[in-house]
């Protein structure tokens, strides 16, 4: 039977993040992908001026509540960016509403980057995020965001790997049962990620290089990419090393496009190799 995910994250007409790459991306996975939007803008707000931003609160639980009747199973959970704190406690009514006991949730706290918060959010989003993060079976903080949530210090663009295994160990203990955190460098020219199962005695650092670059909406492809291979199947192990891979590969080819890089990576260029490991099956 295919595998069904329910995606709650904010929608930008313009700039690929949230979820014009979640539902791409776990569509080409083979997942029925519903959405639910949790802010409406017209670009992101990374280098882009001028935007847009419609705070879609009030339709969070009037859009759960009839989603509630139709009586369908989701396999997976995936929230990412919220607009506000106050969105939490209505993420988490969606949940009592929708999901089962084999609902795996799946939570990318999407509210910071290289040491500080993302400008829309406000004080108390740390705070609601770890009562979120303590419900998600899975989590794909950044660095910055590990550190935010177990209100530690940021540790800098290279922390050690003993810092690294302490945030993941106390990442798990909110809750989660896996913990990948993103943008973890123990060398200039290469970054990667830090995949965490309860139980490990550290974690598995996996790494490509460093391209000298910003990049948006980079933690949005390797999310889904890791849930899609998730949903299929794979260890998450395997799965993380799938996404770190066609996440570099969507960088590469973004910078070969020439496309100016406030628009975000050129992921389409990797769902064929996606589709491909995992064997989807294609008409």
């Amino acid at each position: 039977m295919q595998k069904r995910a329910l995606a709650v994250q904010d929608i930008s007409c313009v700039g690929r993040c949230s979820l014009t790459v979640a539902l791409p991306v776990l569509s080409a996975a083979g997942v029925n992908t519903a959405i639910v939007p949790t802010a409406l803008l017209s670009t992101h707000t990374g280098e882009f001026t001028g935007y847009t931003h419609l705070d879609l609160s009030d339709q969070l639980l009037p859009i759960a509540r009839h989603l509630a009747t139709l009586g369908l199973h989701y396999d997976a959970f995936y929230s990412g960016y919220l607009a506000s704190s106050a969105q939490v406690d209505q993420v988490l009514e969606m949940m009592d509403l929708l999901l089962d006991e084999r609902t795996h949730v799946f939570v990318d706290p999407a509210f910071g980057d290289r040491g500080r918060m993302y400008s829309l959010m406000d004080a108390q989003i740390p705070a609601q995020m770890r009562r979120l993060c303590s419900r998600a079976a899975t989590v794909t903080p950044n660095l910055t965001e590990a550190a935010y949530l177990l209100d530690v210090p940021y540790p800098g663009d290279r922390a050690s790997r003993e810092v690294v295994t302490d945030l993941c160990r106390g990442l798990c203990d909110l809750g989660p049962e896996n913990v990948v955190i993103t943008d973890v460098s123990f060398d200039p020219g290469y970054t990667g990620v830090a995949v965490y199962r309860r139980g490990m005695e550290e974690p598995a650092f996996l790494c490509h290089e460093r391209f000298p670059h910003m990049f948006h909406g980079t933690g949005d492809v390797f999310a889904s990419f890791l849930l899609g291979a998730l949903l299929n199947g794979m260890s998450l192990e395997a799965a993380a090393a799938l996404a770190l891979r066609l996440t570099h590969l969507s960088i590469r080819l973004t910078l070969q496009g020439g496309e100016p890089l406030r628009y975000g990576l050129r992921f389409e260029q990797a769902l064929g190799p996606y589709i491909d490991k995992l064997g989807v099956a294609k008409p």
